[in-house]
């Protein structure tokens, strides 16, 4: 893992108003993706974000403010991140590409002068990230999550950071529907108890393809986390937790008895646990809500 700290030279732009950030548009975005000779790959999930209304709406609907030291992941050629110096007291970003996360400082130079002491980006794949790896702890988290590690990423750093006390993330539409979807509905899952295990989920929004570039071939959705303390933030039960959650959604049609049979060791130690948790052994995963899971994880 590497940190790079940004290094504010001869940078400032004639063109700077005052102290606000410049932002991004299309003609930056790809002027400085041809400058690297970076094309946005499917295997990183790469879509930059070149309209600059989308991003100031998405710093407006995280609620960040100059108390918060924000975490990013994925910032690319820096769309978000240079919103985010207008707003929060601090940005740490995560960058798996090292060609971005080497640019990125040079940019933030560039563009928000005045803010650029306030960034710092480390080189690193989120899912691996330890909190050693990150030079200050966040207290919030707002990223363009790359669509196809979205809900593993955001699941780890919510686990990582129980200081991260907000989250609002861009992902694929279908994928907001999953993390905000209540118990019985059709989309409701894994992704849907687990994020509700670090607190309150809503959506927060649609975004359009047209801002994207390469414009995706999914639409987008925003999803914000509002940190409870619901539920223990210690990491052995929290994996009891999210252990009998995937037991019970392996085979959606399942009853619970059946489902869990597995985790349980058999059927009847299954119906043991169910009934000690006050749960209809013939229930379905898909009708129990996080309470139930934090229930039946205790009975261990």
């Amino acid at each position: 893992m590497a940190v790079v700290h940004v290094q504010v030279g001869s940078a400032l732009n004639d063109d700077t108003t005052g102290d606000a950030p410049r932002l991004l548009g299309p003609a930056q975005i790809r002027d400085l993706a041809a400058e690297v000779g970076v094309r946005p790959t499917k295997t990183l999930g790469q879509n930059f974000v070149h309209d600059a209304n989308t991003v100031r709406r998405i710093v407006t609907a995280s609620g960040v403010g100059s108390d918060d030291v924000v975490l990013e992941v994925g910032p690319g050629l820096g769309s978000l991140t240079l919103a985010l110096l207008g707003t929060a007291g601090r940005v740490v970003a995560i960058e798996i590409d090292p060609i971005l996360a080497q640019r990125i400082p040079q940019t933030v130079a560039e563009y928000a002068p005045a803010q650029s002491g306030n960034f710092d980006v480390v080189l690193a794949d989120a899912l691996q990230v330890t909190r050693d790896d990150l030079p200050v702890v966040p207290t919030a988290l707002v990223a363009n999550l790359p669509y196809n590690v979205s809900v593993p990423v955001l699941l780890h750093l919510l686990g990582l950071f129980p200081e991260i006390t907000t989250a609002l993330v861009m992902v694929q539409a279908e994928v907001a529907d999953r993390l905000a979807a209540p118990p019985g509905s059709r989309t409701y899952g894994v992704p849907s108890v687990k994020a509700r295990y670090h607190g309150r989920v809503s959506r927060a929004g649609a975004v359009g393809r047209n801002v994207f570039w390469p414009e995706p071939k999914v639409e987008s959705g925003l999803v914000r986390i509002e940190r409870t303390d619901d539920y223990p933030i210690d990491t052995v039960f929290r994996r009891t937790v999210f252990a009998v959650i995937d037991a019970a959604f392996a085979q959606r049609r399942k009853t619970m008895r059946s489902a869990l049979a597995g985790w349980a060791g058999s059927p009847a130690e299954a119906e043991r646990r169910l009934r000690a948790a006050d749960i209809d052994p013939g229930i379905r995963g898909e009708k129990l809500d996080v309470d139930d899971f934090v229930r039946l994880a205790r009975t261990v």
